[in-house]
């Protein structure tokens, strides 16, 4: 995975509540085991019309929005367990996901595969959705050593939390492997008091 410290980006408003992971990525899209090539299937149902020719209504379309960060409502990434909710965002393009609420699993599933959710509060949410809307290249820094995001032009930030074992994978571009075998001489030290 790609070390993530801080990032600084417009971002894509998703001002829709219980997104849940067959929106994300529809299931007739889960027929590959890696993660490459989901992007473009992210949205599927909300970014393409029924004949396939893309719905001008929907944000991802919206040339005023683009970015590393989506901005998207509460309790996002609700409903099935799939993995490839968190890859096809990631592989889409997007390396924070914000929202005032994540299911659980897909929680640890975009933290499992490079991509960091930001859980703010509701208030702070609307603070977002309403700067992105008066100035759509608004930029928005994530600043996961610090644990905070904030709006460059007004100032207004926020804490976030995420698990400190899950903050060294990223800040380190660690899967779960790379981070015991940064751990080996630790380890084997710890063994050889165990004969």
């Amino acid at each position: 995975m790609d070390k993530f410290i801080k990032l600084t980006s417009s971002a894509v408003p998703l001002a829709i509540e219980n997104v849940d992971t067959d929106q994300i990525i529809p299931a007739r899209f889960l027929k590959a085991t890696t993660r490459e090539g989901f992007g473009e299937n992210l949205f599927r149902d909300w970014r393409f019309e029924k004949d396939g020719s893309i719905n001008d209504d929907f944000t991802l379309n919206n040339s005023d929005y683009s970015g590393s960060i989506l901005v998207a409502g509460d309790n996002f990434g609700c409903g099935s367990s799939r993995e490839h909710a968190a890859w096809a965002l990631h592989d889409y393009g997007f390396k924070v996901v914000v929202s005032s609420f994540f299911a659980d699993i897909f929680k640890g599933n975009s933290l499992n595969n490079g991509l960091l959710p930001v859980q703010v509060s509701p208030e702070y949410l609307q603070e977002l959705f309403l700067e992105i809307e008066k100035d759509p290249k608004v930029q928005i820094e994530v600043d996961l050593e610090a644990q905070k995001i904030t709006i460059q032009s007004t100032g207004s930030e926020a804490d976030f939390e995420i698990n400190s074992y899950k903050k060294t994978c990223l800040m380190n571009g660690y899967d779960d492997i790379d981070f015991l075998i940064s751990n080996k001489s630790e380890i084997e030290a710890f063994e050889k008091t165990r004969v």
